[in-house]
């Protein structure tokens, strides 16, 4: 009798799942525990594993289909025995298709090596010919006595080939063709269909914006100070550590620290009472391969930068193999997100709800300011806190922005927010 598995519930509050990828198909022979298929809900990706070996016998939907948890995705004849190894055969089978290869190769070693002689004998000349020319000469099969050279001494350059193919009309069909270009000049259409994990993200970020009195304050940074210490001390850092010094790290110790000095920042509206957190899990905004996940670093605010840098580095590593679970996305009381990565100077970034606000970074770029009286050059960086004013006034979100921005310009009172000269007097 065939062992039939059903699609597992998710999470509460979810009905029906997407398949994503079928990992095994009919025939196959499944071991006990290996995964099945991908399947994608409104929130996360994950596998359903075999629950028996034995051989895949039905597939109850496609890829692409949607299907409703509970209903029988797969069934397994686990009655069917494994199928016998013939590792000898296989080799054997190698080494006899590796021979006959190398066989072919032999014979046409000589014919491809006198073709290439060939072709480089036609441009032993005495013109000289720019290398992105002589490419596209060899490309269209043109000799140096077809194209006028209109540089120096008569050096022909990639003008004076581009002139000659369309004089000699072999531009017509084989002038060459950037990969960005449209060579037919058809004007295609390609249609996909939305993922269930896309859907929710477009509720849910037209929901923050319909539903929350969102407003943006903005900052700079200057990232002389951590840059310093990181050329400073990143390999005694890696060392001890075992992980690389980032920016991330930094910035998530500065939140958590400004989040208890500015608790409304880290507090969320259910109904029409208010929910202060007297922790830090702080969201991460990653982009992933389906689009983007916000994995949560739980009670961030006891964590040491080495533990936040790993921790980063666990989740955006299962956010890049889609292997994020529901509970590793749920939950977070703040938002970090880096466009910089990508190249941002500056954005208005949009609230992860329930959350009340949402912290961006950007890229860093070199600018002249003023310090001391002297204009000098510094790595300054754009940051911007997008937040909820039904809970946030202004006077919370720009002081929790310039407690952020004196964090990052003082490392040193990352550790408990002081100055050391504050601890030594007490203050």
């Amino acid at each position: 009798m065939a062992i039939e598995i059903k699609v597992p519930s998710p999470g509460e509050s979810i009905s029906e799942v997407t398949i994503s990828k079928w990992l095994k198909q009919v025939g196959d022979y499944v071991k006990l525990d290996e995964p099945l298929v991908e399947l994608e809900s409104e929130k996360a990706t994950f596998e359903v594993n075999a629950e028996a070996a034995g051989i895949l016998t039905e597939q109850l939907a496609k890829e692409g289909d949607e299907i409703k948890v509970g209903a029988i995705i797969v069934k397994i004849d686990d009655k069917a025995p494994a199928p016998a190894e013939d590792a000898p055969a296989k080799v054997e089978a190698k080494k006899e298709e590796f021979k006959a290869e190398t066989k072919a190769a032999t014979k046409e070693a000589p014919a491809k090596a006198a073709e290439q002689v060939a072709k480089v004998a036609d441009f032993d000349t005495d013109v000289h010919i720019a290398p992105l020319a002589k490419e596209l000469m060899m490309e269209h099969g043109l000799k140096p006595n077809q194209v006028k050279g209109s540089g120096p001494n008569g050096r022909i350059t990639r003008t004076d080939v581009l002139e000659a193919i369309v004089a000699s009309g072999k531009g017509s069909n084989s002038a060459p063709t950037s990969k960005y270009s449209n060579a037919s000049g058809e004007r295609t259409v390609r249609l996909e269909k939305m993922t269930n994990l896309r859907k929710t993200v477009a509720k849910r970020l037209v929901a923050a914006k319909n539903e929350t009195a969102m407003l943006t304050t903005f900052n700079e940074v200057n990232m002389k100070p951590i840059m310093d210490i990181r050329t400073k001390f990143k390999a005694t850092f890696l060392e001890k550590h075992e992980i690389g010094l980032g920016f991330m790290s930094f910035f998530t110790r500065a939140c958590c620290i400004a989040l208890q000095d500015w608790p409304a920042v880290n507090a969320f509206i259910d109904g029409d009472q208010i929910q202060f957190n007297g922790y830090c899990d702080i969201s991460i905004a990653v982009s992933g391969p389906r689009g983007l996940v916000v994995p949560v670093i739980r009670s961030a605010e006891t964590l040491s930068l080495a533990e936040i840098e790993k921790e980063v580095k666990r989740l955006a590593g299962k956010a890049k193999d889609n292997k994020l679970s529901m509970e590793e996305m749920s939950g977070g009381t703040f938002t970090i997100t880096n466009g910089g990565v990508f190249g941002s100077m500056l954005s208005t970034p949009i609230i992860n709800p329930p959350q009340s606000a949402i912290l961006g970074m950007h890229n860093i770029i070199e600018r002249p300011i003023a310090e001391n009286g002297q204009v000098v050059i510094r790595p300054m960086m754009y940051v911007a806190l997008s937040y909820d004013h039904r809970i946030i006034d202004g006077r919370e979100s720009v002081s929790f922005l310039v407690r952020v921005k004196q964090l990052l310009e003082n490392p040193e009172m990352m550790f408990d927010g002081r100055l050391p000269v504050e601890r030594v007097l007490g203050l």
